[in-house]
């Protein structure tokens, strides 16, 4: 047994969707901070949670083994392989393919375990019992939408059905997609952190719900037309609040990405401007 590391007594689940080319990793832990050691994915490549007493070497060598387009349960059987520590250690894999693979050491504390299928690994230790590795899997498998919504359910539900045998102390979401993210030039489309905190899932879902209204995207057919009426109120209430345009106002707020042109507006962004003037 490895004795000078902290065990990261963590659920996570390890998910793609292939049709959105999106991979991301959902982990809840009795842990500060476990979103800057658990949770790391690449776009096309792959998904990476490492935990118990994590390695943080899973990450890179991981994924440049998955970058190469080697299966979930290969990358596993490597990474593992190479490992003297193996037996301490927790690893959840999903490939470029959405094949999914767990590995639970034998000396990690106990409840300890993980389930795979088609797009997820899902895995915990220090458990209350096997039901929170059941809720993580069976809920990724019944929802629908998008990638971090579903992963925010996984979550919710893994809590709800026992969670970490410890308690509850940190979140982390993360979700990637090629060109996805900030302004089309980020490959991050998600990434949020509770780090310490009495109920991070919680946290975490108000994090997700001010970073879909910031950076969320209105279908353009649902913008509204800027007639003589609307112009005159939104003129009105940007000289309330001081500002003479309407992007100026946007980029202070950080809604610059909502807002295109003066002939249509983004509904989030008239809400906004409407509850703040």
């Amino acid at each position: 047994m490895i004795q000078h590391e902290l065990p990261i007594a963590t659920f996570s689940i390890v998910a793609c969707d292939l049709d959105a080319g999106q991979w991301g990793v959902g982990v809840q832990s009795k842990f500060l901070a476990v979103g800057s050691v658990v949770p790391w994915a690449e776009p096309q490549a792959g998904a990476v949670a490492t935990q118990a007493y994590a390695n943080p070497r899973y990450e890179p060598e991981g994924l440049a083994l998955l970058r190469e387009g080697l299966t979930a349960e290969t990358v596993v059987a490597r990474l593992t392989e190479a490992d003297p520590g193996r037996e301490a250690r927790q690893l959840g894999v999903v490939d470029a393919g959405g094949n999914g693979a767990s590995f639970t050491g034998s000396e990690c504390h106990a409840w300890a375990g993980g389930r795979t299928g088609l797009g997820y690994a899902a895995q915990g230790n220090i458990l209350v019992s096997a039901d929170t590795v059941d809720a993580l899997a069976d809920t990724f498998v019944a929802s629908r939408g998008p990638l971090a919504e579903r992963l925010l359910e996984c979550l919710a539900a893994a809590q709800a059905a026992g969670g970490d045998r410890r308690g509850q102390q940190s979140a982390s979401l993360l979700v990637v997609e090629r060109d996805g993210g900030y302004a089309g030039l980020s490959d991050v489309v998600v990434d949020l952190r509770c780090d310490d905190g009495a109920r991070p899932i919680d946290e975490l879902r108000r994090l997700h719900g001010i970073h879909g209204a910031l950076f969320g995207k209105t279908p353009r057919d649902c913008w509204l037309p800027v007639d003589d009426a609307l112009r005159a109120e939104l003129k009105a209430r940007l000289e309330r609040l001081g500002y003479e345009r309407l992007d100026d106002w946007a980029g202070v707020e950080n809604l610059e990405e909502r807002v295109d042109g003066e002939d249509e507006i983004d509904p989030v962004v008239l809400a906004e401007l409407r509850r703040m003037s």
